[in-house]
């Protein structure tokens, strides 16, 4: 669920989605760059240019008759522009037929129809932005270059990626933790002052998010030398996750398998690391995107968790990521 506002301070367990598509690993060379692997959590915003639809009424509804479809952005009514559902809203309460203009330029025409109550609706679910919490990667020191997550952003009625006209960074503490059982996936929820921003975002990808920090993040780590995935070996490794308040912490993992996929699951995982489990319960909800660490080496982010056995999930090479990264710039 997306959280809600409360006074200066918002509750944002992580609902990011994940998006299966991948880039090919080996995609470009990264075994001489170095980056500073974070591992801290941080707010997400992202807003539309427009209102996507997400979901379709049951029934035939003015939506259905006029074509509209899930994943559709609607980015004009009448010849007015709509940023916002308020504002879309508003638009159809005079029951007029409208004309409603796509991202892709298509026109569609819909009539709203009266709910009985005095207020006017198309049959379908809008939504003009997302937030949740999410885990930074790495941050390029050089360049104040950020990704986090490992994976994309989308609404979780759809599969495709949740369009983006721009999006921030808040920073966060984690203020409970949902931990994970069999059947059920845990999740981090967290707390922020709104009035503070520490990076944009520029990219909402399938390998993960990608913008750029304000500032420098407060982790304490070190820059680190990046993996090839051909050095990525099964075997020992560590995460750094922030699990409690706004410390972030390094943990055991086992790498139990290399695929080299096309859809962010590189590599599979098990967290070994018993502090991690008594908090967590595994991998929950908001640890997309904890770096990878193995050899002296940033070789991942984890990406997702198995919610039949959460102490095991899979992670994405930093390659895949960093080759996201240098189309991205």
């Amino acid at each position: 669920m997306i959280g809600l506002y409360e006074k200066a301070k918002r509750l944002l367990p992580a609902v990011l989605v994940v998006c299966a598509m991948g880039i090919t690993a080996g995609a470009t060379s990264v075994v001489s760059q170095t980056l500073v692997p974070v591992g801290d959590t941080a707010g997400i915003e992202l807003f539309a240019p427009g209102v996507v639809v997400v979901k379709l009424s049951e029934g035939n509804t003015p939506a259905k008759s006029a074509g509209l479809q899930t994943g559709d952005l609607i980015v004009e009514c009448n010849g007015t522009a709509v940023t916002t559902t308020g504002e879309f809203q508003a638009l159809m309460q005079s029951g007029d037929t409208t004309q409603l203009v796509l991202a892709d330029e298509t026109v569609v025409t819909v009539t709203p129809q009266d709910n009985g109550d005095g207020t006017y609706s198309i049959g379908a679910w809008i939504r003009d932005s997302m937030a949740g919490i999410g885990t930074i990667t790495y941050y390029d020191p050089e360049t104040g270059a950020f990704a986090a997550l490992g994976h994309g952003i989308t609404d979780g009625q759809l599969e495709d990626l949740m369009p983006l006209e721009r999006g921030f960074l808040i920073p966060s503490s984690v203020a409970s933790v949902a931990k994970g059982s069999v059947g059920t996936a845990g999740q981090l929820v967290g707390e922020y002052d709104l009035s503070t921003q520490i990076g944009t975002l520029e990219a909402n990808t399938a390998t993960g998010i990608y913008g750029v920090l304000n500032q420098a993040p407060t982790t304490e780590q070190t820059a680190l030398p990046i993996a090839s995935a051909e050095e990525i070996q099964v075997g020992s490794a560590t995460i750094l996750s922030n699990v409690q308040g706004d410390m972030v912490e390094e943990y055991t993992i086992e790498i139990t398998a290399i695929r080299d996929t096309d859809d962010g699951r590189d590599m599979e995982l098990k967290i070994t690391d018993p502090d991690l489990i008594a908090i967590t319960g595994g991998i929950v909800q908001g640890m997309s995107g904890s770096p990878i660490i193995q050899n002296g080496k940033l070789i991942g982010a984890v990406t997702h968790v198995l919610v039949s056995e959460p102490t095991k999930g899979y992670g994405i090479f930093i390659e895949n990521m960093l080759s996201t990264a240098e189309t991205v710039a």
